[in-house]
């Protein structure tokens, strides 16, 4: 399992957390996946629904999903995982993280220290639940695609 994440949208995501300082930032990671291997093609910001505690939760609303995933199935992406922010805490998931995640995708957590982004992680939690792995945060090929992840669904 690996995500490849281009500069540009890690440099999106870390401004989004750099902004929402000192709240957390949360957004959708658009793209492909093809053989355990997911290519994030656009990083699409969401709103932080959560009025109770936004500095250290994030929520993105049921209808949100709904509309990026109709809006991304018709440009030929996928939501292939979410992205938030820690602020002034490391980048690795919380206990709230983990029992509010969805097995099958991948978490970007950017930790975003005294209002400047730091470290940016990957991780996919397991199917049963139990915790989350790491995964490899690949720098996108300046080169072109192979042929299997140009074809178009």
């Amino acid at each position: 399992m690996s995500l490849i994440l281009g500069e540009a949208e890690r440099a999106h995501i870390a401004r989004e957390g750099r902004d929402a300082y000192p709240n957390e930032c949360c957004g959708f990671l658009l793209g492909r996946e093809i053989d355990g291997r997911a290519r994030v093609e656009e990083v699409l910001p969401a709103v932080n629904a959560r009025d109770d505690s936004p500095r250290n939760r994030y929520l993105i609303p049921p209808e949100a999903f709904v509309r990026v995933q109709r809006e991304a199935t018709a440009r030929g992406r996928d939501i292939v995982g979410f992205y938030h922010s820690h602020p002034d805490v490391e980048a690795r998931p919380s206990a709230f993280d983990q029992d509010h995640a969805w097995p099958g995708y991948y978490y970007v957590i950017v930790s975003v220290l005294g209002g400047a982004p730091a470290e940016l992680r990957a991780w996919r939690l397991r199917g049963d639940r139990d915790a989350f792995d790491e995964v490899n945060a690949e720098a996108a090929s300046p080169s072109r695609p192979s042929p299997e992840e140009s074809r178009t669904p």
